[in-house]
């Protein structure tokens, strides 16, 4: 694996771990409102990566099938989401308003949210992963630009996420030490899932277009199933809505113009 794949991998996670370092320089509490705006942000930055940087390479790889391109995307796409689907129910995790899922469990708090932020990570790091996957391969449709492009959106959004799980921990009366620590540690997860997928894709390039549209599927789900909810939190207010709309045109600036 080169410097560059290894790079890549390692963008997201440090979107993360500085993040995670704002408990350092903030107050105790996250004020709702923002923690609205920095959820509608991050959601953006995930749509608009599962369109541009997956969903649209998945068709683009085998659109000498005409009509039928559209059967790589359509099917990875539900899989990605069965399979979060499935995570989500049996790993057990807590959110931010502390409802929790997944089976029942002795482990404390603090760790089940980080577990939740943790099954957030995972179709991120895949994602980044895949992509490398398929410039390493010689795809046409697939860049090192372009693969740069997403780890670099994915750190730009993994960067709120960050202040997101640490500050709340600290909140629930972790050392701020502690909160960054297990903020980090959420993050740690993407290099590892990028690094098992490109091991992965590597074998299988034939159904690339498949790994694609599996790693939109399970970002999308994160969004609906997570972010979108946790940035209409509180009274009704339009500025997760509006993060969420700067983040997409944000993301498919960077893919366009760098990718």
């Amino acid at each position: 694996m080169n410097f560059l794949i290894v790079r890549g991998l390692l963008i997201p996670f440090l979107g993360t771990s500085l993040g995670a370092a704002l408990v350092f320089f903030m107050k105790r509490e996250l004020n709702v409102k923002l923690q609205n705006m920095l959820s509608g942000f991050a959601a953006g930055v995930m749509v608009a990566a599962s369109v541009w940087s997956l969903l649209i390479p998945s068709m683009e790889m085998v659109s000498d099938r005409g009509k039928l391109a559209f059967i790589p995307a359509a099917v990875g796409f539900c899989v990605g989401m069965i399979f979060l689907l499935i995570l989500d129910k049996v790993v057990p995790h807590m959110h931010l308003d502390e409802s929790q899922e997944g089976p029942k469990t002795s482990l404390q708090k603090t760790t089940m949210m980080v577990l939740a932020v943790t099954l957030h990570n995972i179709p991120e790091g895949m994602a980044v992963g895949i992509l490398y996957a398929g410039w390493a391969s010689g795809s046409a449709q697939i860049t090192e630009a372009g693969a740069l492009t997403l780890a670099l959106g994915i750190a730009i959004q993994n960067f709120p996420e960050g202040a997101i799980i640490s500050m709340p921990l600290h909140s629930k009366g972790l050392s701020k030490a502690k909160s960054c620590w297990y903020g980090i540690l959420s993050g740690v997860v993407e290099p590892v899932a990028g690094f098992l997928t490109i091991l992965l894709a590597s074998h299988v390039i034939s159904i690339l277009p498949y790994f694609l549209s599996f790693a939109a599927g399970a970002m999308i789900f994160v969004v609906v199933e997570e972010l979108v909810p946790e940035m209409s939190e509180g009274e009704h207010s339009n500025l997760g809505t509006i993060m969420f709309m700067i983040g997409f045109v944000l993301m498919m600036i960077l893919d366009v113009a760098l990718g």
